[in-house]
This record gives C-alpha cells, sequence and structure tokens, in this order.
C-alpha cells in the first residue's frame, strides 16, 4: 500500500471519529435543550404571578419553558377544557363560569387576589360604599359631585365580558349587580392606563396593579390591602385558579407544586402583589360562604 493511501485512510478514521464525537454531543446537547413545553392560558391578574414563576422554574430546570398567555379567564378555562392548553388560569372557580364543564377540570389553588376600584386621581374621592358602586356602575349616578365628588362625567371602564376580574367585581363589590355597558377591555394594565389619563373615568383591578398614577379607592372605609382581605375584612377578592384538563402530567404536576412551594409563596407572591393561600384567615367556597379558619 503506497504512503499517499495509508495517509487518505488515517484521514478518513480521524474525519469519522470526530463527525461520531460531534453527532453525541449534539445528540447530548439536544436532549438537554428540548424538554418540556407548559403553556398556560386565561386570567390577566393572575398572568404577571405565572409568569414570574415561570421564568424563575425555567432557571431552575433546564430545558421547560413556561409560556403564558392573558385572554382572561372565559378564554383560560375554555381552552383547557378543550385541551387546547396545559394549564387555564381563572379568578373565578369553573362552575361559576357558563358553557365549561367543571367536571372535567381539576382547580389547583395557588394564590388569592384582591379586586380594588379605581379611579381618577382628579375625582377627589378616595372612599365608596357598597351602595355608591352599584349606583355608579348601574348608571344612577352620571356625575361624581352626586356623591361628592368633583363636577366631572362619569366615565365608566369595564374589563369584557369573559373577564374573571369583573365577575368577581360584579359579585362582591357590586352585590350580584351588573355593570351598563361601557367601553371595554381586554387588559387590566390598559384599564389602568386609561383610568389615570381620563378625566372622571373609574374601573377596577387587581391589587398588583394599583400605583401612584390612580386612586385604589377603600370600599366601605376599609382600604384594598393584603392584610384586610387575608383576615375577612375586605370583600373584594378571589382565589387564583391554575385548572388543568384532569390529572396533569409529571411535568405539569412539577410546576404546579412549584407555585405553591414556600419560597414562591412566600417571596414571590407577595411581592406582585398577590396574597398567599397559606396567609388566608378566611375561606370562601364557590356558594361564597366564608369560614374563619
Amino acid at each position: 500500500m503506497s504512503k499517499s493511501h495509508r495517509g487518505t485512510i488515517v484521514i478518513t478514521i480521524v474525519a469519522v471519529g470526530i463527525a461520531a464525537a460531534l453527532g453525541t454531543a449534539y445528540a447530548t446537547r439536544d436532549k438537554k435543550t428540548s424538554g418540556t413545553s407548559i403553556t398556560a392560558v386565561g386570567s390577566t391578574a393572575l398572568q404577571p404571578f405565572v409568569e414570574a414563576a415561570g421564568e424563575e422554574y425555567a432557571k431552575a430546570n433546564l430545558g421547560t419553558f413556561v409560556n403564558v398567555q392573558g385572554g382572561g379567564t372565559g378564554t383560560g378555562l375554555s381552552q383547557v377544557s378543550q385541551g387546547a392548553v396545559d394549564l387555564g388560569n381563572s379568578d373565578v372557580f369553573a362552575e361559576e363560569k357558563e358553557g365549561i364543564n367543571a367536571s372535567r377540570l381539576v382547580d389547583h389553588q395557588v394564590a388569592v387576589v384582591g379586586i380594588a376600584p379605581l379611579l381618577n386621581k382628579d375625582i377627589g374621592l378616595k372612599d365608596l360604599t357598597t351602595a355608591q358602586l352599584q349606583a355608579v356602575f348601574t348608571g344612577k349616578v352620571t356625575n361624581w359631585h352626586q356623591v361628592g365628588g368633583k363636577n366631572q362625567k362619569v366615565v365608566i371602564i369595564n374589563r369584557a365580558a369573559g373577564s374573571g376580574t369583573r365577575a368577581t367585581f360584579e359579585k362582591w363589590g357590586l352585590l350580584g349587580k351588573q355593570s351598563i355597558e361601557a367601553q371595554e377591555q381586554d387588559s387590566s394594565g390598559m384599564v389602568r392606563s386609561i383610568v389615570a389619563t381620563t378625566p372622571g373615568a373609574i374601573s377596577y383591578a387587581a391589587f398588583g396593579y394599583i400605583d401612584d398614577t390612580i386612586v385604589a379607592a377603600s370600599v366601605n372605609h376599609v382600604a384594598p390591602s393584603n392584610k384586610n382581605v387575608a383576615a375577612g375584612k375586605y370583600p373584594i377578592w378571589s382565589y387564583e385558579h391554575v385548572y388543568t384538563k384532569g390529572k396533569p402530567t409529571v411535568a405539569v404536576a412539577k410546576f404546579l407544586d412549584y407555585l405553591t412551594s414556600k419560597e414562591i409563596q412566600r417571596t414571590l407572591v407577595p411581592k406582585l402583589g398577590y396574597i398567599s393561600i397559606h396567609d388566608m384567615r378566611v375561606t370562601r367556597g364557590v356558594d361564597g360562604k366564608v369560614t374563619v379558619k
């Protein structure tokens, strides 16, 4: 055999060896990075928590990606019921949502959220009674001077009809009364922005959306605070539910356990304006019955 042929064989063997090594490396890399994708859709009130927790979870569990989208409670419950997503985020019990077969879903309560009336700062009010809220949102009060505010027209900004935030506010803030037709928004963040920049505007949103651009009004002289909700003093609140269609997969169950872990419940939950399920001193069932723990 000539020297040139021997050289060619050696080069070929080396090349094959390198290719095999690279193939193994790429296969190993792909195995590590092509892991699990978890999709959660629904409540915009719960969205910031699931997004932030999902990011932290992905850092600790390489190869897992948590995709979180809004769209409102109705969308979340509908899509998880159809099996289109892994998790359906909701501000209300599935039993309260028309058209949803709650018997097919499993409820995972991951936090509690308080809902506050949001007022434009120029209205001149910081407290409203339940009766005044009812009068404003049902159209009986059309000018803020009728309830002690400035001479400004009332501008109602509602969440969309499928919103769990709206359902919670109407059930517990308006005691079952429904708001008159008004401008609707799908996003709690957009609601806050519109209220902040529109004279005479009023709406409602989760505590986590409260900032200094608006007034978060007290209700019956009780401030909208996590402490008051946990003690059962402030009435406008709901559990934050994450629903699965039947028993969750192992990967999804691990993420749900992470959401209710002591670490997350003591750090991320209060940081984002929610209330830990472990801090609640009262419970409330789908029938509205409140029980002291």
